[in-house]
Parts: structure tokens; C-alpha cells; sequence
């Protein structure tokens, strides 16, 4: 190998790693505070029989930048103690939540389950997309935790849960 094309070789491969090294955190790790998912809402007397599921996403700071969030309910199967899938209406498909000039935006759903057996154990799914003229430029996903803040939605006030029981 010339001189001429281990340079050019190491150049390229500096460039990127350093496209690697400078890409958002909140897409590739958990580390950022602000990309979240939480149950806050379950089985209350204004929402019956229902799973409320909140996401959190942090901006890029991007203004052509629009972020999307995907909310899916799931339920732990007693067949196989494994985590499946809530048939029907318990996908939202991808949902517009807003540009990406901010710190963070949050959106929710309630999604309604009507239980086979006795009760039903659920959790939520967010799936977080930024994309730009349609192009999704980056991704994560994020199973519900407790311990976060909903701006609104919240059922009572301030919950915040992993998981939810539904009873029939």
C-alpha cells in the first residue's frame, strides 16, 4: 500500500469515528434523563380497564428535525411467563409528536384491554423516531419505568409505574 493510501485509509477512518463519537447519546445509550417511558395511568375510575402509556423524547435542538413516538401495549403471557404483543388497537402506529427545536416533548395514549383471564399484567413500548423529510435519521426504544414525571395525563396526579394490572 502506498503512503498516498494509508493516509487517505486513516483519514476516512478518523472521519468516522468521529461521526460515530458525535452522534446523540439519547439515540444509542440510556443515559439521557429526558428519553423515557412510563405507565401513568392504570385502571382508575376515569379510565376503566385501561393502560395510560406517556413517552418523553429530548430534542436535537434541530428545527428541520420532527420527532415521532410509537406507544404499544404489552402483556406478560402466564403460558410462557414472556412478554407479548396487545393485539387490535394497542399499537398507535407512528404518531407526530412535534420539531426537535426543544429540550423534550412528551405525548401519551390510554389504550382500553379487556382481560381473558382473572387480570392481566401490561407494560407499554415506546419506540422514539427523529426524522428529516421523512428520512428517520434516529432511533431508540424504551420499555416503561416508574419513577417519571408526565406533564399531563397522569391518573391520579404524578403516577408512575413499570407495569400495570388489569382485573376483570
Amino acid at each position: 500500500m502506498s503512503v498516498r493510501g494509508a493516509t487517505l485509509g486513516l483519514v476516512a477512518l478518523t472521519l468516522s469515528a468521529g461521526l460515530v463519537a458525535t452522534a446523540p447519546t439519547f439515540a444509542r445509550s440510556g443515559s439521557n434523563p429526558l428519553l423515557w417511558a412510563t405507565v401513568n395511568v392504570c385502571d382508575t375510575k376515569e379510565h376503566p380497564d385501561a393502560i395510560g402509556i406517556r413517552g418523553s423524547m429530548p430534542g436535537t435542538m434541530k428545527g428541520r428535525e420532527v420527532m415521532f413516538m410509537r406507544f404499544r401495549a404489552q402483556y406478560l403471557s402466564v403460558e410462557d411467563d414472556k412478554w407479548h404483543n396487545v393485539s387490535g388497537e394497542a399499537d398507535s402506529g407512528y404518531l407526530e409528536v412535534g420539531r426537535a427545536n426543544v429540550k423534550a416533548r412528551q405525548k401519551g395514549r390510554y389504550i382500553k384491554v379487556e382481560p381473558r383471564n382473572d387480570s392481566v399484567v401490561l407494560r407499554g413500548v415506546v419506540t422514539f423516531q427523529w426524522r428529516r423529510q421523512g428520512k428517520v435519521l434516529r432511533r431508540a426504544q424504551r420499555r416503561t419505568r416508574k419513577g417519571h414525571t408526565s406533564k399531563a395525563g397522569a391518573d391520579p396526579a404524578g403516577y408512575s409505574a413499570t407495569t400495570c394490572t388489569i382485573k376483570r
